[in-house]
């Protein structure tokens, strides 16, 4: 593309890494993620929707013996970790999983496609300028993206931290562990090192899920786009990268999905009791 354009290497890779943008400062919103990232989600509701609706008891189809043995095995390795009586947190994985899965996938797609498609449109139907039309395809590149969603597990780690401990319970724990006083000075000389390596591990739970998924999408994004600059001589490491790029993005999908249920796992225990 960087050829057919005239432009340099190094516009060619900022104008693939620049996002669709609306709006300005905090309330800026990048279009292109929210678009494939709800387009994706609503896509993967509707074939679930046909998929169970077409579910029989007898000889399964291909489609529902194919999400059969993916449900049962994300189950089944939800049920490893999490012990406790929550219908909540299976379906949970799974969406979790499925959506994310779906979301990397998009980073197969030859990077010059879809702003391929979109400079076309951009310049045909609005005439703008081509080089100020961008649209990044994997929400899962955008930090914006990858933080909303460890941010959800947050939000639903402390909700039943609270739910399942309560107010006093969960302040005490977040008070008295992992260090405990054999007397009460020891308990309360104790109290600011529990605090400070309890708010550390908290904030540091949606920073690592967010950061990880990012981190290991955003490298893979930028290997596709140094290869595409190769023209059709890079033809050869693009499916090579291809394929083991289809590992580290389900990869990806299955760390995310396990972490938010040991996190989840985590705000149901309680120091003085085991799972009910």
């Amino acid at each position: 593309m960087s050829e057919s354009t005239g432009i340099t290497p190094t516009q060619y890779i900022h104008h693939h890494l620049s996002y669709w943008q609306v709006g300005h400062g905090f309330w800026t919103l990048d279009v292109d993620t929210l678009l494939f990232s709800v387009g994706l989600g609503s896509l993967l509701l509707l074939i679930m929707y046909l998929v169970v609706r077409r579910a029989t008891s007898g000889v399964p189809g291909k489609w529902q013996s194919f999400l059969e043995v993916v449900l049962t095995g994300i189950h089944d390795n939800v049920k490893q970790v999490f012990l406790f009586d929550n219908p909540v947190i299976a379906p949970l994985a799974i969406t979790i999983f499925i959506w994310i899965w779906a979301m990397n996938f998009l980073d197969i797609v030859p990077v010059d496609l879809f702003p391929r498609i979109a400079q076309f449109i951009g310049v045909h139907a609005f005439h703008a300028d081509p080089e100020q039309v961008y649209l990044k395809v994997v929400p899962t590149n955008d930090m914006n993206m990858t933080f909303g969603l460890s941010l959800g597990v947050f939000v639903l780690t402390l909700y039943y931290s609270f739910a399942k401990k309560g107010i006093l319970g969960y302040g005490k724990e977040f008070v008295t562990h992992p260090f405990e006083g054999p007397n009460l000075p020891a308990k309360l000389v104790l109290v600011i090192p529990n605090v400070a390596m309890n708010v550390v591990e908290t904030v540091s739970k949606p920073l690592s899920l967010s950061l990880r998924l990012f981190g290991n999408l955003f490298a893979g994004e930028i290997l596709f786009i140094l290869i595409a600059m190769l023209g059709w001589w890079g033809t050869p490491l693009t499916l090579l990268w291809m394929l083991f790029h289809l590992l580290v993005i389900t990869i990806q999908a299955f760390v995310f999905m396990m972490l938010s249920v040991v996190y989840l796992s985590m705000a149901h225990t309680t120091h003085d009791s085991h799972a009910h």
